[in-house]
């Protein structure tokens, strides 16, 4: 297992101070380069845990299989989950890691679907549709529902890797 890529596609997010991207033309190089790399372990699963990152991870699957190399770009989908600091994630952070967790500043943000939302957020960013950057509504996070969440993503890439790993794939 490789360390995280600490940077990623976040222009969405450039209306938020710190707020630092490398865009998704560089982020698909990097990744090509790595799973180039790659090539003695016979094949390379890309953990996704960003939606501005979806275009790159893309691209770089279909790059890589027109060069012959295997590699599953997975991201986490969990049916109604919200998309961005709310609940879904609230509680997936207080299970991994809750020091870095401040409920007491916790606020919802937008709790429109995110489809509806989605036209918008990509042409103006995030803060065209969520002042705060929240999209959802941390209210009633849980340790315990971030685990239940947790187990679930875990048991998806487990069987997703073994899809697109399995001999005669």
């Amino acid at each position: 297992m490789a360390p995280a890529l600490s940077y990623g596609a976040s222009g969405e997010h450039a209306a938020f101070p710190g707020t630092v991207s490398i865009g998704n033309d560089a982020l698909e190089q990097v990744l090509v380069e790595l799973v180039r790399s790659a090539d003695a372990f016979g094949g390379a699963v890309v953990v996704n845990g960003h939606g501005g990152n979806a275009g790159a991870l893309q691209r770089v699957e279909t790059r890589c299989a027109a060069e012959g190399r295997r590699v599953l770009a997975w991201s986490w989908t969990l049916p109604g989950a919200d998309a961005h600091a709310g609940r879904t994630e609230t509680s997936l952070l207080l299970a991994i890691a809750p020091d870095l967790v401040r409920l007491d500043r916790a606020e919802a943000g937008s709790t429109e679907p995110l489809d509806d939302l989605l036209p918008r957020l990509r042409s103006a960013g995030v803060d065209s549709v969520s002042p705060n950057g929240v999209l959802g509504d941390p209210t009633g996070a849980s340790v315990a529902e971030g685990r239940e969440l947790l187990a679930r993503l875990v048991a998806d890439l487990a069987a997703a890797v073994d899809t697109a790993f399995r001999p005669g794939s």
